[in-house]
């Protein structure tokens, strides 16, 4: 079997796998309050890449091989909460005000725009209850539940989504426009490697080999999302193409240039790859993704 091959049928077993498991940790529809749990199961459960789960499961193989399964679908569906509850608000009328997502109506139009804002509320609380209750010795979860607030608060995501809202018509540099990528897209890749890590039982110096890689895969992802911003269709991303041009928000393509941006994309692929060497044959799922991150049409 070929390599390519090899990489797709572990994509499939473990967006599987990831699949099942948001369905056996996310409360049902009938579970009351009944609309709420219906809302926040469309949306998490409304497909996607689920890059973030595939890197969890991903840096988890780089342990001694004994897996512990039940903190890897735990911190697997966690992050994928925290992830669907930003993109809720992200497509609030009050954010960016889309109407499409994943190729299906936002939450808010399927829905309605409170039932949006709750579903993000408990989502994210739904986050860390996943992770305190998952099976594993209190000193891990412990170092989960603490690298996913802060990647998902004001010095992370949140704080990233904040300063893309204030640089509206405003000229970002290369350093600025990097500084809030880093937080927006790049602190919540960062801590699915370092979730997966962590439950790995990675030592201090391999999670710090994996943070290289995360910082430029994280960096990467959103070049390649301004990318296709600029030259993808609405049908093909599955939202709103060309939103961040028509509301004059700062971009690598508009900063630097296509080409410049393509460049740098594939100079950060080399060097999310280049730092897992000292993995071996481990990695080759991270590294795998990293081609995928950059090679993606969508």
């Amino acid at each position: 079997m070929s390599a390519t091959l090899q990489f797709q049928d572990w994509i499939a077993a473990h967006s599987g796998r990831t699949e099942s498991a948001l369905d056996r940790l996310l409360d049902s529809a009938q579970t009351t309050p009944h609309r709420l749990h219906e809302a926040m199961r469309y949306a998490a459960q409304g497909g996607g890449k689920r890059i973030r789960p595939l890197l969890v499961y991903a840096a988890g193989q780089l342990g001694d091989g004994k897996e512990n399964t039940e903190a890897l679908d735990a911190a697997a569906v966690a992050i994928e909460c925290i992830h669907a509850y930003s993109l809720v608000h992200d497509d609030l009328p009050c954010m960016d005000d889309d109407d499409l997502r994943r190729g299906r109506p936002t939450v808010h139009k399927a829905f309605d725009e409170a039932t949006a804002l709750l579903v993000g509320d408990a989502l994210q609380t739904r986050a860390f209850e996943i992770l305190a209750n998952a099976n594993g010795d209190a000193n891990s979860k412990l170092r989960m539940i603490s690298a996913l607030a802060a990647a998902s608060g004001s010095r992370g995501m949140a704080g990233g989504q904040a300063i893309d809202l204030e640089s509206i018509g405003k000229k970002l540099d290369l350093s600025g426009l990097q500084q809030m990528h880093a937080m927006k897209t790049g602190a919540l890749l960062a801590c699915a490697v370092e979730l997966g890590g962590i439950a790995a039982n990675l030592n201090a110096s391999q999670l710090e080999q994996l943070q290289k890689y995360a910082k430029a895969l994280g960096l990467a992802f959103q070049i390649v999302d301004d990318v296709l911003d600029a030259t993808a269709d609405s049908q093909t991303l599955g939202k709103t193409a060309g939103k961040d041009a028509a509301n004059d928000k700062p971009t690598y393509v508009t900063l630097m240039g296509l080409d410049y941006a393509q460049k740098q994309a594939k100079e950060l692929q080399e060097t999310a790859i280049s730092s897992l060497d000292g993995f071996g044959e481990k990695a080759q799922a991270l590294k795998d993704l990293a081609l995928l991150v950059v090679n993606r049409a969508k």
